[in-house]
């Protein structure tokens, strides 16, 4: 379930075949100029209705922290979320607060219970993915991470997600711990191949911003090589235009 950051770069992949998609929001806030988590509620549901209605495939949102503190305004944030066409939906723990990473365990569960009865009061039955960030933010203590998923599971979430996890051990015990709801694992480095995970039992798979990040990362090479040196090497690396062209053809 590889992630597309605008809608572009969501065609291009579901032409390639992938059965599922998932938005990223580090992607889409460098497409419009925003650091990562630095776009707005308004942003994000306006881009995940366009995301949502550029591809066939199921659209599963990377919905940040629900874009609010208290649970009834994840709720209601969740609400508005539902209503985009988006077939599924992630709440994270993390506060962004460098000093406090993570919402108090209690209060982070009662935000994932909050997005469980408003998905079901849409009647939509939008997949909702449970995320404990302690990995990607300071606090990789694998049992506190387990024992959040569970309890997220427990509060109504249909997949458990822990970003930052890459020991294979770590990988299992998060299986294990939550059977029989399924795990998604993040891979935005080659620590593991999707043959190796399915065989961990992992049932799904993202990239989170690492699409995007290769993306940029030709893009800066080939215009720091103009900036800096006046030469074009870079540009003889692109795939040709006709090439490119196709792939938005009717």
């Amino acid at each position: 379930m590889p992630n597309p950051w605008d809608l572009g770069s969501a065609r291009v992949l579901a032409g390639l075949g992938f059965k599922a998609l998932a938005t990223t929001s580090a992607g889409f806030a460098w497409s419009v100029a925003r650091y990562d988590n630095g776009i707005s509620i308004d942003q994000a549901l306006t881009h995940l209705t366009a995301m949502a209605a550029a591809v066939d495939v199921p659209l599963n949102a990377d919905f940040e922290g629900g874009f609010a503190v208290e649970p009834e305004r994840v709720a209601a944030n969740v609400t508005r979320a539902v209503a985009t066409g988006i077939a599924g939906l992630s709440i994270e723990d993390s506060t962004g607060k460098p000093d406090d990473p993570q919402f108090e365990f209690s209060l982070a569960v009662e935000r994932i219970r909050a997005a469980r009865r408003a998905i079901d009061d849409s009647g939509t039955g939008v997949l909702l993915t449970g995320r404990s960030e302690g990995f990607i933010v300071g606090r990789p203590d694998l049992a506190q991470t387990i024992a959040r998923l569970v309890a997220y599971a427990e509060a109504g979430a249909d997949c458990l997600y822990a970003p930052g996890i890459r020991s294979m051990s770590d990988i299992d015990a998060v299986v294990k711990a939550v059977a029989p709801k399924p795990v998604n694992v993040l891979v935005s480095t080659p620590f593991a191949t999707a043959a190796q995970l399915q065989e961990a039992g992992v049932r799904r798979i993202s990239v989170g911003g690492a699409l995007a990040r290769v993306a940029l990362s030709a893009f800066l090479d080939a215009a720091e090589e103009i900036a800096a040196r006046g030469s074009f090497a870079g540009l003889g690396r692109a795939r040709p235009h006709p090439e490119i062209n196709k792939l938005f053809r009717p």
